[in-house]
């Protein structure tokens, strides 16, 4: 694949590796945590060996989460600024949801989109490891007014509600737009696709090709 003059390497085997094992987290983390958001879930706990077993597990999933997400974090932030030409990017979302990309503004290796969606992420992150801390009731909870707690537990639903919105939003548009999913599978996309969705990060890949 990387010597396939037709492919441009986007996702290095270090960044595909991390975004997978983030992947996996969250799902574990998210199907742990929704046992106890409503009873309606409450038979997701078999997969982590019952109620109990859940409990115990899902603050130690978000733990891994915060090294796996943080390695995540360190690599994107700066690739993540947000210029004007992505807030430009961002009021043309009705045309970019009719399939119209002529009059959106150049795009460099991750879009508007792709960066409202990462500092999203990290905003919801930091809210879930904030709130996580008061609320774990083995180490930190007896430490902070009950009242503060209570508020915790509500931004730490309110928070994952949000972030699992988030993360099916990413997995439909990455379904959506073609080739996004292979790029993260096998770290290369196609020079039309690249051309295509994101050709300010082709010419910077290309040299100026056109």
């Amino acid at each position: 694949m990387k010597n396939d003059p037709k492919q441009l390497l986007r996702f290095t085997v270090p960044e595909r590796v991390n975004h997978w094992l983030v992947a996996l987290t969250f799902f574990l983390l998210a199907l742990s945590g929704l046992v106890y958001f409503q009873p309606l879930y409450y038979p997701l706990s078999q997969l982590f060996g019952g109620g109990t077993w859940a409990r115990i597990l899902h603050p130690f999933f978000g733990i891994v989460m915060i090294f796996l997400f943080g390695g995540m974090y360190i690599r994107f932030r700066k690739l993540s600024s947000m210029t004007p030409g992505d807030w430009e990017w961002l009021h043309h979302l009705r045309e970019i949801v009719n399939g119209d990309e002529r009059n959106l503004p150049e795009a460099g290796k991750l879009n508007g989109g792709q960066k409202l969606m990462f500092w999203s992420l990290v905003t919801c992150m930091a809210l879930l490891i904030i709130s996580g801390i008061v609320v774990w009731r083995a180490y930190f909870s007896f430490l902070f007014p009950v009242v503060v707690v209570r508020f915790a537990a509500v931004v730490h639903a309110a928070a994952g509600v949000v972030i699992i919105a988030l993360i099916m939003g990413h997995i439909y548009i990455a379904i959506w737009t073609k080739e996004s999913i292979g790029a993260m599978l096998y770290g290369s996309v196609g020079r039309a696709w690249a051309k295509q969705h994101h050709p300010a990060w082709y010419r910077e890949m290309t040299g100026g090709d056109k």
